[in-house]
């Protein structure tokens, strides 16, 4: 069985860049650097197959005149000849993964599509289209693997548990997986990195001299932010994986100078986490790590967030949200606003660089907007993020403001294009939020 598996190009949309001003340009976040661990857990369960990577992020980061994403799909159909094309969707790169698993089944109509993910996981009705064959919800590597090997023998994917199956012009389910899963430790797969080699330039990390990657520790979130699709995908669980699978599969990181630990939150049993740090310590692993972490767990663990950083912790991405406390509570966010400023000043002690995110609700007016520019000034940090509210498909808050949705494009829920209605004229919305991504190190300029 000859398998490709499809990393689909990032949506284009960003209407908060198309705003900014020559200050906040530089700023901006346009891109997410990391490889798609998801599909290469996917390789490592087929790898007794013929499995081919097309990883077409860092395709464009590297070749920006590549040929557009469905011609560039094409080459690789003619190259490798596959029997079944997979792809993984989030959603705002769904309408682009639909246009080329279409563009898949133009080439070959026998070639079987299959599509997975974060968005196929929580809103599949909005890749139920007729050139899409298999849906492969949840955490699939595994469902995958049955899939393929069904196919290879000539068997009924309606015998392989987990799946939603095109028969008769609609999308079915097979039987329920079986209960007691766990993609975290008895089930979990090292992701086979060994298909990025070719696009290891495009993982540098800021100023590092090397790749960095993404590694998992855990799966799941124990919170229940409501603009956060993490939780829904794993339908509230959290799932923590053993710190000698960590360990051992940190040394297979040769190659790779930073690590992200890619987890929801990087730190929830703040025990595991000290563990997880002198094994590394005992073990002479030396990386440079980046986590996620919440302003509340770094204000409350000083002499934790020193030992990290004394064995590598570099960076830290957290999720300030919002200065106002009504606003922490209305999005199920459960934080004190004083444990900002109490984790500026933990990180500032340990030379941890911290990026602080702020979410923008489309409520804001001009004095909010000058509000949130004088509370970064007050708490600067190295990096800060200032992105718009979006209520992601699946997602709690998603339901709760279905009526203010403007534009339901799919392609612009990257949470950088306003698709709900607001109080200011778009525009000027999206200019002002754009103007807040200059507002660094105190330097205020609203």
């Amino acid at each position: 069985m000859r398998i490709l598996l499809v990393n689909p190009p990032r949506s284009p949309h960003n209407a908060i860049l198309e705003h900014a001003t020559a200050a906040a340009l530089p700023f901006i976040h346009r891109k997410l650097v990391g490889p798609p661990l998801g599909l290469l857990t996917v390789a490592t369960a087929v790898r007794h197959h013929d499995v081919s990577l097309l990883e077409m992020k860092a395709e464009y980061d590297l070749n920006p005149l590549a040929a557009e994403p469905q011609a560039l799909l094409r080459q690789h159909l003619e190259a490798f000849q596959p029997d079944l094309v997979a792809i993984t969707l989030i959603a705002s790169e769904v309408p682009a993964g639909l246009d080329l698993l279409q563009a898949a089944k133009r080439w070959n109509p026998d070639v079987v599509t299959v599509a997975g993910g974060l968005h196929v996981t929580l809103c599949p009705a909005d890749v139920d289209r007729p050139w899409v064959d298999v849906l492969c919800p949840g955490a699939s590597a595994l469902t995958f693997r049955a899939l393929a090997d069904t196919l290879a023998r000539g068997g009924r994917l309606q015998s392989v548990p987990g799946l939603l199956l095109r028969d008769d012009g609609r999308l079915r389910p097979t039987a329920p997986v079986a209960a007691g899963a766990n993609p975290a430790t008895t089930e979990f797969l090292v992701p086979d990195r060994t298909l990025l080699r070719k696009w290891l330039p495009a993982y540098v990390v800021g100023k590092t001299n090397g790749p960095g990657t993404y590694l998992f520790t855990s799966l799941g979130c124990p919170y229940r932010c409501s603009f956060c699709s993490i939780w829904p995908q794993y339908a509230g669980a959290y799932l923590q994986r053993e710190i000698e699978s960590v360990i051992a599969e940190l040394k297979t990181l040769d190659e790779y100078i930073a690590v992200r630990l890619a987890d929801a939150n990087s730190i929830i049993d703040t025990t595991f986490i000290d563990r997880l740090f002198t094994r590394i310590a005992e073990e002479g692993i030396r990386k440079i790590f980046i986590m996620d972490i919440r302003a509340d767990t770094m204000a409350q663990n000083p002499r934790l967030m020193a030992k990290l950083a004394a064995h590598g912790l570099k960076v830290v991405i957290c999720g300030f949200e919002s200065f106002r406390q009504d606003e922490l509570r209305r999005y199920g966010k459960a934080l004190q606003v004083e444990h900002i400023a109490a984790a500026v000043a933990v990180c500032a002690a340990n030379g941890i660089m911290l990026r602080g995110n702020h979410i923008i609700p489309p409520d804001y007016e001009r004095d909010d907007f000058e509000a949130l520019a004088e509370f970064a000034a007050a708490n600067p940090v190295e990096l800060a993020g200032y992105t718009l509210l979006t209520p992601m498909p699946g997602t709690a808050l998603h339901t709760q403001m279905q009526d203010q949705i403007i534009d339901h494009d799919l392609a612009k829920y990257n949470m950088f294009n306003g698709v709900l209605r607001t109080r200011l004229p778009l525009d000027e919305f999206h200019a002002r939020t754009a103007a807040l991504w200059a507002v660094r190190r105190g330097t205020r300029v609203l």
